[in-house]
């Protein structure tokens, strides 16, 4: 899938994707920076060997703020975030996967509170 609309809404704190099947993701933009892709966060295997994340500090300001998003290629987008950082590159799969987890996981919860 590749996305047709890709809208912030800060006062929500949401990432939402319009996919060009019409489905839409709402992402809350803590998951997306929780989760991002990057070797910071993330650790790295190379030569087939892991390399866990560096531990982490204290958070800095605007972590979990969008500053700008860039167009990747057709692949997907690279968010630049208001603490500074823009590592990891959200593939249009990753962003599917992401978006689907996070389906499931409210349908559970509305499962549940329904018992």
């Amino acid at each position: 899938m590749k996305p047709k609309k890709i809208k912030l809404h800060k006062d929500e704190s949401i990432l939402e994707i319009i996919w060009d099947n019409d489905f839409v993701h709402r992402f809350p933009l803590k998951f997306l920076r929780d989760e991002s892709p990057d070797a910071g966060n993330k650790g790295e295997t190379i030569m087939w060997k892991h390399y866990p994340p560096p531990p982490k500090g204290p958070d800095k300001p605007g972590k979990y703020e969008i500053e700008k998003i860039d167009k990747v290629g057709n692949y997907g987008i690279q968010i630049k975030w208001k603490d500074g950082n823009d590592d990891g590159i959200y593939s249009w799969d990753l962003l599917v996967q992401m978006g689907d987890l996070i389906e499931v996981k409210n349908n559970l919860r509305k499962d549940l509170d329904n018992e």
